[in-house]
């Protein structure tokens, strides 16, 4: 949400009235951003990635809008961790089935992200979600956990998606269907610390994470390029959703010990508790990335388990 200081203007979004910032780039692009405007950020490397995916014109639930939407800077944090598969199927709708690392145990990774430069202006925000196989994947979930933990394609399946601002709340839950509010939710991310907090309705911690950040690698754009594809349902039919990571600097830390994950009370704490997370597997921190988040698609998945 735009600071207090910050002089805001109100846009329709789908047929709502959100606040933007004044002047920033939803207000003067709305979506159709110049790239060698963006160029000229000093806090944007450079923005080679984008020139080479054009942006198309698409029909969606908040209207005529331009995809993809580009994140120009972004860092992130994801944790991993393991839980049992009984308690992951409690929460997963019967057509989609969790991607175990041995039978019995799936994964589930609380995340947070940071987004300073954006088409729809900077915000933050925080996931619960669970690991899942990819709709009518007849291969060997061995593979995909492998590609998965090495961040180069994941499938997942959202619980709870806060974020920071009214237009991001509005786009997301409205044109993607994911289960987004607006909520406090601070994330600073650099190479020495990770640190983030989402807050609860009475302002106490619902969620927080405290980290050292993992020693980072660097990377040319392009170089490595990483994907996530969330499974949402819209008015009875399966979308997915495609995110594709420019990575410029990043780093894992396997088994991690140097952190804090506190587990207050809130919609993502519940969501976290239900999910009966164990141990922690991995931390991946990207301080320095590129992000570039498609519009949902319809998409087959499997009849329902019974």
């Amino acid at each position: 949400m735009p600071t207090p200081t910050q002089d805001t203007v109100t846009v329709d979004v789908g047929g709502r009235t959100v606040t933007v910032p004044k002047g920033g780039l939803y207000d003067r692009y709305r979506m159709d951003t110049d790239l060698d405007d963006v160029a000229r950020d000093p806090r944007v490397s450079d923005v080679d990635f984008f020139r080479r995916l054009p942006k198309v014109k698409v029909d969606s639930p908040i209207g005529t809008t331009l995809t993809p939407n580009f994140y120009y800077p972004v860092s992130t944090a994801r944790l991993t961790m393991l839980a049992p598969s009984r308690a992951i199927r409690s929460r997963l709708p019967g057509e989609l089935a969790p991607l175990e690392i041995v039978p019995g145990l799936g994964l589930v990774s609380v995340m947070f992200f940071r987004y300073d430069v954006c088409d729809i202006d900077f915000y933050t925000e925080a996931a619960v979600g669970i690991a899942v196989k990819p709709a009518r994947h007849g291969g060997l979930g061995f593979f995909d956990l492998v590609a998965g933990l090495k961040n180069e394609h994941l499938d997942s399946y959202v619980l709870s998606l806060p974020v920071s601002t009214e237009i991001a709340q509005v786009r997301g839950h409205d044109g993607y269907g994911f289960p987004k509010w607006v909520a406090g939710l601070d994330v600073d991310i650099d190479p020495r610390r990770t640190e983030a907090r989402v807050a609860n309705d009475a302002g106490g911690t619902d969620l927080s994470l405290h980290a050292v950040t993992p020693g980072q690698t660097a990377f040319r754009s392009g170089e490595r390029v990483g994907s996530l594809t969330s499974y949402t349902s819209m008015d009875g039919a399966w979308h997915s959703t495609l995110s594709q990571t420019n990575v410029l600097s990043a780093g894992t830390t396997r088994l991690p010990r140097d952190l804090r994950l506190q587990v207050g009370e809130g919609r993502m704490a519940d969501d976290l508790r239900s999910l009966r997370p164990t141990r922690p597997l991995q931390l991946d921190v990207m301080t320095q990335g590129q992000l570039a988040l498609h519009m949902p698609v319809p998409s087959s998945v499997p009849a329902r388990n019974k």
